[in-house]
């Protein structure tokens, strides 16, 4: 939210009333999803955090999430990168996830091995590194790719909502913390996610248009040059009122009419 105001006053990026909306519903949606969110689990160390990433439930989210990517990498982002805000944001979002899960491995076992019992003797320490390292890189790369395409004003809440909603799916796969919730805090915390999509959808419906491709070679010329093409050896004669002949440029090509 931070930086969309700042990118709409910094950066000259407007952005617009249902924009802030959009804004705002994000910020209620993911208000509403972080008041009922369930409670984590205290962990003791890495191995515990393994035990819950092999699990086949959050094996079987690894590979849908790593297959949604390659997809959206490999054959959405050269089509429709350019022109679909939800491609870039999408990567960044889903690789986002897998970040969280790997940074809080990592962040545990830093915090037992300073406190006396080393977590990085295990190699599983350092798996967990290399996919963090790995997921921030392409996190990264994509982010900067979508701020350099679209409205800092409209990614910065895209990302933040989508990235939101896909840490909390891959946190309750894992960690399985919604086993004890109660059907009002589910059904409030869908109700946050059904905003923040809204607001999202709002976001993305304001986005400033492209400007349109320039595909007149001459637009650059000053417009008092007028042009006309000879295709059959007869010129085209301007009419009186359209002033004298002294600025006009004959342009001849042969293969126009063929």
């Amino acid at each position: 939210m931070a930086s969309a105001v700042l990118a709409h006053f910094m950066l000259n990026e407007k952005l617009r009333k249902m924009g802030m909306l959009g804004c705002l519903l994000c910020i209620v949606g993911s208000t509403m999803i972080v008041l009922h969110a369930p409670q984590e689990k205290s962990l003791s160390s890495v191995l515990e955090i393994w035990q819950l990433a092999v699990q086949p439930a959050f094996l079987l989210y690894t590979a849908s999430a790593m297959a949604v990517v390659l997809f959206l990498i490999l054959y959405c982002a050269p089509r429709f990168g350019q022109t679909n805000i939800f491609v870039y944001t999408g990567i960044c979002s889903i690789i986002g996830s897998l970040t969280v899960m790997s940074v809080k491995a990592i962040g545990i076992g830093i915090k037992l091995t300073l406190e006396g019992a080393n977590q990085f003797v295990y190699f599983q320490t350092w798996i967990f590194t290399m996919v963090a390292i790995s997921c921030i890189v392409t996190q990264l790369n994509y982010l900067n790719m979508a701020l350099d395409t679209f409205n800092t004003a409209v990614v910065s809440p895209i990302y933040y909502a989508l990235f939101t909603s896909f840490t909390i799916l891959a946190s309750a796969i894992m960690f399985k913390d919604y086993a004890g919730q109660s059907i009002s805090s589910i059904a409030s915390e869908l109700c946050g996610f059904i905003t923040v999509l809204s607001g999202t959808t709002i976001l993305h419906s304001t986005r400033e248009p492209d400007p349109p491709v320039n595909t007149d070679l001459y637009s650059s010329l000053s417009p008092k040059v007028s042009w006309y093409v000879q295709g059959n050896g007869e010129p085209w004669k301007p009419k009186e009122e359209d002033g004298p002949p002294f600025n006009l440029i004959t342009v001849i090509r042969q293969d126009h009419f063929k």
